[in-house]
C-alpha cells in the first residue's frame, strides 16, 4: 500500500471535529493528510446558515482558497478529497491538476468544464441513494461527463442514508453506511 498525500476539503458545515475525525482514520492508514480550512475558522450547525456563508464568501473567492492550500503540495501528486460542498472543491481541483493521483468524493459532485480531460484518472464518489442535492439523473449526467473527460470512475450509492451520513454530529448519520465507505474509500486509496 503506497503512501498519500491527501487534501481533504470540508463541508459547507465547516471545518468541524468530524472532518478531523475523518483526517485521522486516513492517517491511521498510513497517508499524510492535509484539512485547510476554507471558511476560516467559521463552522456551522444549519445547512442554512452554512450555505448562506459560502454564498456570501463566494465560489471563486472559496476555489482560489482551495488552490492556495494545494499549490504547495500538488508537484508530490495529490489525492484530493472532500465533503460535499468539500468534494465539489475537490473534483474541481483534481479535474485541473495534471500530477493529480486521485479523487475521493465523499456526498457531493460539481459541474464539469467541457473542455475537462484527465489520464484515467481514479474516481471513487460515495452518495447517498436518494440524495437531495443528487438526483439520479444528475448523477447519470456526471458519471458520463467523467468518463467523457477520461476519469475512471466508481460510483457507490448507500440506499436510506441521509445525505452526510458520514458525519457521527449529523441527523443524517449512518453507522453503517458509513463504515461501509470508509471501508471502500481505504481500499480505493490503496490501490493508487
Amino acid at each position: 500500500m503506497g503512501r498519500m498525500n491527501i487534501m481533504l476539503f470540508h463541508s459547507t458545515y465547516g471545518l468541524r471535529p468530524a472532518v478531523h475525525g475523518a483526517a485521522d482514520r486516513l492517517r491511521a492508514a498510513g497517508h499524510e493528510v492535509r484539512v485547510p480550512d476554507l471558511f476560516e475558522g467559521h463552522t456551522f450547525d444549519t445547512v442554512e446558515e452554512a450555505m448562506a456563508f459560502r454564498d456570501q464568501v463566494g465560489k471563486d473567492e472559496l476555489l482560489k482558497r482551495a488552490v492556495l492550500a494545494a499549490a504547495p503540495y500538488s508537484d508530490q501528486g495529490l489525492v484530493y478529497a472532500g465533503f460535499s460542498f468539500g468534494a465539489s472543491v475537490a473534483q474541481t481541483l483534481a479535474l485541473g491538476d495534471a500530477q493529480a493521483r486521485g479523487l475521493l468524493m465523499l456526498h457531493g459532485t460539481s459541474d464539469i468544464a467541457e473542455n475537462a480531460s484527465v489520464d484515467e484518472l481514479p474516481v471513487q464518489l460515495h452518495v447517498a441513494d436518494p440524495d437531495p442535492y443528487e438526483t439520479a439523473d444528475w448523477l447519470n449526467s456526471w458519471y458520463l461527463q467523467m468518463q467523457r473527460a477520461g476519469a475512471d470512475v466508481e460510483v457507490y450509492r448507500y440506499r436510506g442514508a441521509g445525505h452526510l451520513f458520514t458525519d457521527p454530529e449529523l441527523p443524517d448519520h449512518d453507522e453503517a453506511s458509513a463504515e461501509l465507505a470508509w471501508k471502500v474509500s481505504l481500499g480505493f486509496l490503496a490501490t493508487l
